[in-house]
């Protein structure tokens, strides 16, 4: 198997590990830039990914089970968004809640509702989205290095994956090209002052939270409804924290969120790729420490490459409005 083959193969898995990612830190910018905490991707990117593989498992339809993920997401973020926002409560304390909730009850109602050790039933393929291919992509795939780029790395994906990453210039677009996104951004580095013009703080964040909600919803049926076909209990398998750890290492920007998640995805997909691979003058390297890997590199990234990451000036700080 040459080197390019082998490149092709992992950028391909790189980037089919990175919608998710790249989902719940666009979710992530908008309620950070809005000046919310949100420890709850995690939680609400597992919600999500439960209704979506419940509802089309029921329906045996893949849109009915994208709708059913959005919606619990949007619910899961105004829960959140009412324990911080209105009730002004500790945002961290909120996040994490709701990621011990949706863990739990997951399972459990996965469990009432199929009896399948709380995994929805495999889904149809009318229950799941199918990859899309391009034109012509069979017969470019022989081309030497244009033909394996266009027909694996363009072509060949799901829906959602195209939609993530034309997320990211329309998540820039918003932020910093509309009336919206400028308020966002002003209300998450001085509440005070958009209040003063008469611009509602506890809206505007509201709304910030029920864009991450409807992205949050998007990653967690792609996990559920494309990247395999049904839920599997704990199936986001920490990727909510990853993509946190990507939105802080991006320093909150869209465009290097989306690099960020990629790099965090290659490293997963590095890490799949080695599993079971004897290693020069280290041989077999247990499974466990290769799964592993991505966590350790995202630790090590974070701590020594990153340099200073300044968040929103109020992030994570509730508002109160002056008398």
């Amino acid at each position: 198997m040459d080197f390019f083959h082998v490149l092709t193969v992992l950028l391909e898995s790189t980037i089919r590990v990175s919608v998710p990612l790249v989902f719940a830190a666009l979710a992530g910018l908008f309620t950070e830039r809005a000046g919310v905490f949100d420890i709850g991707l995690e939680g609400k990117m597992l919600g999500a990914a439960f209704a979506a593989g419940a509802v089309a498992a029921v329906t045996q339809s893949v849109w009915m089970g994208l709708l059913a993920a959005i919606l619990v997401s949007i619910l899961l973020s105004l829960v959140h968004g009412y324990a911080s926002i209105t009730q002004r409560g500790n945002q961290i304390v909120s996040g994490v809640a709701i990621n011990f909730i949706v863990a739990g009850s997951t399972v459990i109602l996965g469990e009432a509702w199929f009896r399948q050790g709380g995994r929805t039933p495999a889904l149809a393929e009318g229950a799941r989205f199918q990859t899309i291919n391009f034109p012509f992509a069979d017969a470019v795939r022989e081309l030497p290095i244009l033909g394996p780029v266009y027909a694996d790395l363009f072509s060949g994906h799901f829906l959602l994956t195209y939609v993530a990453f034309a997320m990211v210039p329309a998540s820039w677009w918003i932020l910093y090209r509309t009336r919206f996104g400028l308020r966002l951004r002003a209300v998450g580095e001085n509440p005070g002052a958009v209040d003063t013009a008469g611009i509602s703080v506890i809206w505007l964040r509201y709304r910030a939270v029920i864009c991450c909600g409807i992205l949050c919803g998007f990653a967690g049926a792609y996990l559920s409804l494309a990247m395999t076909a049904g839920f599997v209990k704990g199936m986001t398998a920490g990727k909510g924290y990853i993509a946190l750890a990507a939105l802080i290492f991006a320093k909150w920007r869209p465009f290097n969120v989306m690099l960020a998640c990629l790099l965090f995805g290659f490293l997963d997909a590095f890490a799949i790729r080695l599993q079971g691979m004897p290693l020069p003058l280290i041989g077999q390297v247990p499974v466990q420490l290769m799964q592993a890997l991505p966590y350790i590199l995202t630790v090590i990234l974070l701590a020594g490459f990153i340099g200073k990451a300044i968040p929103p000036k109020a992030g994570g700080v509730p508002y109160v409005k002056e008398r």
